[in-house]
């Protein structure tokens, strides 16, 4: 048989098998897109070409634009010798003589500030509002053969907020300016460098925030701009202090503080400083911050109460302290922070508590009148928005001054039902600020001689109490404490302490809530008695509750800069 002969494998593909080109379609798509991208880069190529045409041609070219980080000073600008540096509230104070606006050429002025708006009106002119230390005035930026259409296009496109220096020239407008608080005035801007460039888009606005925070329920303004709750705007609080109102706001607390401590170094006291870490919960309560401490554990301080007296004690004879409070109480109020500024004092006194009181009476006196006098501008502004009633002073010696049991009585004969030994709840308060408003004329008045089972285990007892002390009953009767109110609403908790360790350490133990005196943090305060103490007395103020009710704020949080309550720890 035959070889088969073997079949050879042709080397070339089979018939159809040849690789097919880009069809018809597809070629004409990518001429048209090489036609396009050709078309752009002639655009783009135009544009940078007019772009550097306008740039060898702007006349300003050096007197506006973005400063480097690293705050070097602009090139050809004017030296403090040549033109003064001002803050923008100083200018009605150099300038307010419209004369002196009128000098040829003059006169020039430098100062920061941030931007509240700017607009263009035109091609060659736009208006920019320049706002700092709640003070705004309106700005011009016109072409002009010094200046470029360039520059007033950037001027008018710089974002509101954004942090600028100006170099202008401060003249009288034709009319006032109603929408700026310096009315009377305006610059017109020659140099402009923007230092701190805010982002186009912002959370919120600064105009916001001007207004007062919704109450529940309400999901639109009147004029139509969406609503910023109070959540919103503590979340973008850095924002949010920037409205004027609330910047008057931290003034005001501020002055708070200078005339606390104005009063009382007037009074002979000294400014202490006591720890805000505490190895136990010293005062017995359950209301604290339990915080990792290296090894251990440790807790953040009520108050400075105990340490105050340790430091009588310790012949320290008047103390007081502004530090921070915390207490651990889910509270979630609109008075209520568990992270609040506490104004403290302690001292000896002669022969009667009420020594104490009649000085907390002055001082709170003091703080008011001061704030009249010395913030009146502040005040009124906050309360433009915050709609409230003045806050109604008696006169000096004349505070009301209300035994607890008259309180109940006031109460009860406006249709409240209460015990002799109750504790007032929040409403009730309110309703017994109001009677004693109608009664005595006043929004701050004194509430004395709480009961003593509602108040704290080193409160002193009443000479009557203690006359009638009943082994039975330890806790009934009434006490040498007293509590401070404006509007209505506690400010202040104070009283006469127990100087005997002897008495106590019985009242430590018979105690609503008993303690143990020979505790963990509760030892050394003891001990600090049984060297000998003398009669003494003292109390606690909340700084923000005295700013809130003041104002007449609707929530505390707004008198803090950065609030803590149950649902916040940031920003």
């Amino acid at each position: 048989m035959a070889e088969q002969a073997e079949r050879v494998v042709p080397l070339t593909d089979p018939p159809g098998a040849e690789e097919k080109g880009p069809s018809k379609s597809a070629l004409k798509k990518a001429a048209k897109e090489k036609e396009k991208a050709e078309k752009a880069a002639k655009r783009q190529a135009a544009e940078e070409a007019q772009k550097k045409e306008a740039e060898s041609s702007d006349i300003s070219k050096n007197d506006y634009g973005e400063l480097p980080m690293d705050g070097a000073w602009p090139s050809d600008f004017p030296s403090k010798e040549d033109v003064p540096r001002v803050q923008l509230p100083q200018l009605l104070e150099y300038f307010g003589d419209a004369s002196r606006t009128e000098t040829p050429g003059g006169p020039h002025v430098v100062f920061r500030a941030s931007v509240e708006n700017a607009r263009s009106q035109s091609a060659k002119l736009a208006f920019i509002v320049f706002s700092r230390g709640g003070a705004s005035i309106q700005a011009v930026v016109a072409a002009s053969d010094e200046l470029s259409r360039q520059m007033v296009k950037f001027c008018s496109s710089v974002p509101a907020e954004s942090y600028v220096l100006v170099h202008g020239l401060v003249k009288a407008p034709k009319e006032p300016v109603k929408s700026t608080t310096i009315q009377n005035l305006e610059v017109h801007v020659k140099k402009l460098f923007v230092e701190g460039k805010a982002e186009a888009q912002l959370p919120m606005q600064v105009a916001d925030a001007e207004r007062p925070i919704p109450v529940e329920g309400e999901e639109e303004a009147v004029d139509g701009r969406p609503i910023v709750t109070l959540s919103t705007r503590l979340n973008n609080r850095v924002i949010d202090l920037r409205a004027k109102h609330n910047q008057a706001i931290f003034a005001i607390k501020d002055g708070v503080v200078a005339l606390f401590e104005e009063f009382l170094r007037s009074k002979g006291f000294r400014g202490i400083q006591t720890p805000r870490l505490l190895g136990s919960a010293s005062e017995g309560g359950a209301n604290v911050f339990e915080v990792k401490y290296f090894a251990t554990k440790a807790f953040l301080a009520q108050s400075p109460q105990l340490y105050k007296q340790m430091l009588v004690a310790a012949r320290f004879e008047k103390v007081f302290e502004v530090g921070p409070v915390f207490r651990a109480e889910n509270s979630n109020t609109a008075r209520h922070l568990t992270e609040f500024t506490g104004l403290d004092m302690e001292m000896e006194f002669e022969e009667d508590y009420h020594e104490v009181v009649s000085l907390l009476e002055e001082l709170m006196l003091f703080i008011f009148n001061g704030l009249k006098d010395r913030y009146a501008r502040e005040t009124d502004l906050v309360r433009s928005i915050y709609h409230v009633e003045d806050f109604k002073l008696p006169s000096a010696g004349a505070v009301p001054r209300l035994p607890f049991s008259e309180g109940i009585s006031m109460l009860r004969a406006a249709g409240e039902e209460l015990g002799d030994f109750d504790d007032l709840s929040t409403p009730q308060e309110k309703r017994l600020g109001a009677l004693v408003l109608e009664k005595y004329g006043s929004d701050f008045y004194v509430l004395d001689e709480f009961p003593l089972a509602i108040r704290p285990f080193y409160t002193m007892p009443t000479a009557a109490t203690q006359a009638s002390y009943n082994p039975a009953s330890p806790n009934a009767g009434y006490s040498n404490s007293y509590d401070f109110f404006m509007r209505g609403q506690e400010i202040m908790s104070g009283a006469q302490r127990i100087h005997n360790a002897t008495f106590l350490e019985q009242r430590m133990r018979a105690h609503e809530t008993p303690v143990d005196p020979m505790g963990e943090g509760l030892r050394d305060y003891v001990a600090a008695f049984r060297a000998g103490a003398p009669k003494h007395g003292g109390g606690g103020i909340g700084l923000e509750r005295i700013v809130m009710l003041w104002l007449g704020l609707p929530n505390v949080r707004l008198a803090s800069l950065f609030p803590r309550d149950p649902g916040r720890l940031t920003p």
